[in-house]
């Protein structure tokens, strides 16, 4: 399909850190107009829109009036009522994960968005982690994931526990890595300082026999970031924060079997994910926040469906 020669006006709804960041990304995009941002509270919006140079909306209905596209970076309780008002008045939309707080929620937004054909994506960031992308094009039938994703705790994101905060990026790329379904999981989780929960350990078996071992924390000294996987011959580990993997492979077709360590290279089009312009930041050095909003521009100006939509 070809794409529309003007540009698609955005708007972020929500302009607290992370909002700005998405803020920041449309302004970068060649295919994006930021034209304004909303925020309930008067004093935020005002400051990031002067930061960024755009208007400030009064009202979320003025918001979407003005624009064909939206970035909802809110507290996760306040994704559906306002993602249904955007699908409503044709607008599409990149939701910040969590999608909603519970399936239900989230069925009722798929439902909406397709019955007004509008591009709903979820905002599964690593997904788009360069080194994700390289370890992803090298899976082929892991037997064993061993993940840990710990972070100091902050006031941030505490309407939702540690599941849907942390662990969620996790849960998302076995899932997507892993060509079967679930069959058993077991699962504790505690709250410690909040009234949510705030450290958790999940053993997810697969129906073929693929075994997963997430721990998400928010009460830690320090970032840990590891993610590590185990197949035939071979060992990979992702660095999130490097935004590289490695693989640690053995040559059994030899007299002495041989160890081999390698880097593992992302495919091409991590250089600019399909839909997107060339400028889009890539392996191994690229920004995945700006790399999935790229991808969400390209989807809304080509039509096509979003790389992590609604039902992922």
């Amino acid at each position: 399909m070809t794409q529309p020669s003007e540009r698609t006006r955005v708007a972020v709804i929500g302009v607290g850190e992370h909002g700005r960041n998405h803020a920041r990304a449309f302004k970068e995009i060649a295919g994006a107009e930021l034209v304004g941002v909303y925020d309930s509270c008067a004093e935020r919006r005002r400051e990031a829109a002067s930061e960024f140079g755009v208007g400030a909306f009064e009202s979320l209905d003025e918001a979407l009036a003005a624009v064909q596209a939206v970035s909802i970076v809110i507290p996760a309780r306040e994704h559906a009522a306002v993602a249904r008002r955007a699908f409503e008045r044709g607008v599409d939309a990149l939701i910040e994960k969590p999608i909603t707080r519970d399936i239900g929620e989230a069925d009722e937004l798929i439902e909406l968005a397709a019955a007004h054909q509008r591009i709903l994506q979820v905002g599964h960031v690593e997904r788009f982690n360069p080194g994700v992308l390289a370890a992803k094009a090298v899976t082929r039938s892991p037997l064993f994931f061993e993940i840990h994703r710990l972070g100091v705790f902050s006031p941030r994101s505490l309407d939702v526990d540690v599941v849907f905060d942390l662990m969620i990026h996790d849960l998302d790329l076995v899932l997507w890595m892993v060509a079967s379904q679930p069959v058993d999981v077991r699962a504790v989780g505690l709250p410690v300082l909040s009234d949510k929960v705030d450290i958790a350990n999940a053993r997810v078996e697969f129906e073929n026999g693929t075994v997963a071992n997430f721990t998400a924390s928010r009460v830690s000294t320090e970032k840990v970031r590891k993610f590590r996987y185990f197949q035939l011959s071979e060992y990979i580990s992702i660095d999130f924060s490097r935004r590289d993997a490695l693989a640690l492979s053995v040559d059994r077709n030899r007299p002495a079997p041989q160890i081999h360590f390698r880097k593992l290279e992302p495919p091409a089009w991590a250089s600019g994910p399909p839909g997107s312009s060339p400028q889009a930041s890539g392996a191994p050095h690229g920004d995945p926040l700006r790399a999935e909003i790229e991808a969400f521009v390209g989807s809304v100006r080509s039509r096509r469906p979003p790389l992590v939509g609604g039902v992922e």
